[in-house]
C-alpha cells in the first residue's frame, strides 16, 4: 500500500496536504508528491517484485492511491526493453537497447501518467475531468476515464493524427477540434474550467501523471538487474517522461536499491519545435515560447514546457544534452529502425535514434557506452506522417517485385 506523505512545491518548497485535488502552487510552481520512503525502505523490498503483478501498480508503495479497489488499471506498464544489434551495429552503439511504450494501453507511455492521474481522480471523487493534448494523452485519458465512469472533455489541435481523435470518440469523450496549438487548448481548459466544474489534468498542473511516468524509471532499473544504463534519450515535448524518472531515481537511491550514479539524459526536441535546445544552448534556466511550432511528430509540438526547468536541471546536473533534429531525420530514423530490427516506432521516438548517430558522430558519446532510447509510442498512430515517405502509386500495372499490380 501507497506510503504517501505530502505534496511539494518544485518552486518554492511549499507543502500541501495529500487527499486533497491540487492543481499548481500558488507561485506557480508543479506539485511533486512526496512519500515516507524510510517507512518504504523497512517494509517493501525490490525482491519481492518476483510476485507482483506485471504491471506499473508492482510499485505501488511508492504510487499514490491510498485504495487499492480505486486503481483504474488496463495493463499499463512493464513494456519489453528490446536490444538493438543491428541498429547499434550500424550507427557504431555497442550496447543499445530500445525501451517501447508504443505497447501500452492506448498505443504510448501516456497510459501510465493517466492510469494515475485517473486513478487519484476516483479516490478523490472527481467527476469530470479536462485536458488540453497533442493527440497521445487525450487518447489515454479518453479511455481511463471511461473505465473509471468519468465524464472526459478533451481539446486536441485540429490536425492531431486521425487515430487520436477516432480513439477520442469511441471511448465517448467530448471532443472539441481547436485551430491552434496545445498552448490554445489549454487555454480554453484554463478559461473554461472553474464555470464547467472541470478538474484540469493538463502536464505538470495536477500532481499525478507524473507519478505513472516515472515507473519507467523503476522499470529500466528493475530490467537491468539493478544498474542504470549509461545514457537515456528522452523524445522531450512536455518533458514529464524524463521528470519522472529523475524523481524515481533519487527515490530508489534513498531506498537503497541503486547508487549515486546517474544516466546521462539526453533531451530530444525537433527543429521546428526547440524550446529547451535554445535554454541548453544559452544556459538559461528557463525557455522561451517557441513561436510558429512546428513538426510532424505531434508529441514534440509542445512550444513552452511547463516543467522546462525541472527538464533542464536534470539534463544538466547528469552532464547530458538536449538536441533537435528535423523532421526528415526521424521520418528515416524510424523507417531504417523498422527494416533492420522490426520496429514500428513512433516519430517522437524515432527522433532519439537521429539524435543519437548525430552524438556519436560528435564524440559526446562512446561506442561502448550503455543507451537506452525511449520510443514512446507506436507508428501506427502516425499513418499521416510515415505516409510521405511511402506516396501510393495510382494506375497501370507495375512489376512484381513490391510495386503495385491493378486487377484487369
Amino acid at each position: 500500500m501507497t506510503t504517501l506523505s505530502h505534496l511539494e512545491c518544485s518552486l518554492c518548497q511549499k507543502r500541501f496536504e495529500a487527499g486533497i485535488a491540487h492543481n499548481l502552487c500558488e507561485c506557480g510552481g508543479p506539485l511533486l508528491v512526496r512519500y515516507h520512503l524510510d517507512k518504504a525502505r523497512e517494509n517493501w523490498n525490490r525482491e519481492w517484485l518476483g510476485r507482483a503483478p506485471a504491471t506499473m501498480w508492482r510499485y505501488a508503495p511508492v504510487l499514490p492511491v491510498s485504495r487499492p479497489e480505486k486503481i483504474v488499471s488496463l495493463g499499463e506498464g512493464y513494456t519489453p526493453l528490446v536490444r538493438t544489434r543491428r541498429l547499434g551495429a550500424r550507427l557504431g552503439a555497442d550496447q543499445l537497447w530500445v525501451k517501447d511504450e508504443g505497447l501500452n494501453p492506448t498505443g504510448s507511455f501516456k497510459a501510465r501518467g493517466l492510469s494515475c492521474a485517473v486513478s487519484m481522480a476516483a479516490e478523490l471523487g472527481l467527476t469530470k475531468l479536462a485536458i488540453p493534448s497533442a493527440g497521445n494523452a487525450a487518447s489515454a485519458m479518453a479511455a481511463y476515464a471511461a473505465a473509471a465512469g468519468i465524464e472526459a472533455h478533451i481539446f486536441m489541435p485540429r490536425d492531431v493524427p486521425s487515430s487520436n481523435y477516432i480513439e477520442c470518440k469511441a471511448f465517448g469523450a467530448k471532443v472539441t477540434l481547436v485551430d491552434g496549438l496545445i498552448s490554445d487548448c489549454a487555454k480554453i481548459v484554463n478559461d473554461r474550467k472553474q464555470e464547467e466544474g472541470w478538474f484540469d489534468v493538463s502536464t505538470l498542473k495536477e500532481p499525478y501523471r507524473i507519478e505513472g511516468k516515472k515507473t519507467m524509471g523503476y522499470e529500466v532499473a528493475e530490467q537491468f538487474q539493478w544498474q542504470l544504463p549509461g545514457v537515456i534519450f528522452y523524445p522531450t515535448g512536455g518533458g514529464v517522461g524524463l521528470i519522472g524518472m529523475w524523481k524515481a531515481f533519487e527515490e530508489m537511491e534513498t531506498l537503497g536499491w541503486i547508487t549515486a550514479k546517474r544516466p546521462k539524459m539526453i533531451a530530444v526536441q525537433v527543429e521546428g519545435c526547440q524550446p529547451v535546445v535554445r535554454a541548453f544552448e544559452q544556459g538559461t534556466p528557463r525557455s522561451e515560447f517557441w513561436q510558429n511550432a512546428h513538426t510532424v511528430a505531434s508529441g514534440l509540438r509542445v512550444p513552452k514546457p511547463l516543467g522546462d526547468f525541472l527538464v533542464l536541471n536534470a539534463v544538466r546536473d547528469s552532464g547530458g544534452c538536449a538536441i533537435a533534429v528535423s523532421d526528415e531525420e526521424l521520418l528515416d530514423a524510424g523507417i531504417q529502425l523498422a527494416a533492420e530490427e522490426g520496429m514500428f516506432v513512433a516519430p517522437e521516438g524515432a527522433a532519439c535514434i537521429a539524435a543519437l548517430e548525430k552524438l556519436l558522430a560528435s564524440g559526446f558519446l562512446k561506442p561502448d557506452e550503455k543507451i537506452v532510447i525511449y520510443n514512446t509510442g507506436s507508428g501506427l498512430k502516425y499513418l499521416e506522417a510515415y505516409s510521405t515517405r511511402f506516396p501510393r502509386v495510382s494506375g497501370g500495372e507495375q512489376d512484381k517485385l513490391g510495386g503495385l499490380i491493378t486487377p484487369r
